[in-house]
């Protein structure tokens, strides 16, 4: 068992350092960040963060509507449901009133 453990490592030690002279190709790599400057990233990452807010909005209402149904009239599940919508609703809130207070902002420093 040793024996063979030695041979593919001397055998992918020697690949390794042969494949720089056999096929020297280069590879390249895009920038996958389009954005040029750190206010394009950051207002790239609060769109992404605000897209992805208002697709799990929607269906952690859902969820909540769905523990309500099958509640079975038990406090304490009809009140986890209760608290996931407010939740849920006061962070779009508290989202939607920032990406406005974002875009005042940018405007007054125009």
């Amino acid at each position: 068992m040793n024996k063979i453990f030695y041979v593919l490592l001397i055998l992918g030690v020697m690949i390794l350092f042969s494949a720089g002279k056999i096929g020297a190709q280069v590879i390249e790599i895009e920038n996958p960040i389009t954005a040029n400057s750190l206010e394009e990233i950051v207002d790239n990452l609060i769109n992404f963060i605000f897209t992805i807010s208002f697709v799990l909005a929607p269906l952690m209402i859902v969820w909540a509507g769905g523990i309500y149904m099958t509640s079975a009239g038990e406090p304490k599940k009809i009140e986890t449901a209760k608290n996931i919508i407010l939740y849920t609703l006061a962070g779009m809130a508290i989202l939607l009133f920032s990406k406005g207070f974002v875009a005042i902002i940018s405007q007054l420093l125009k």
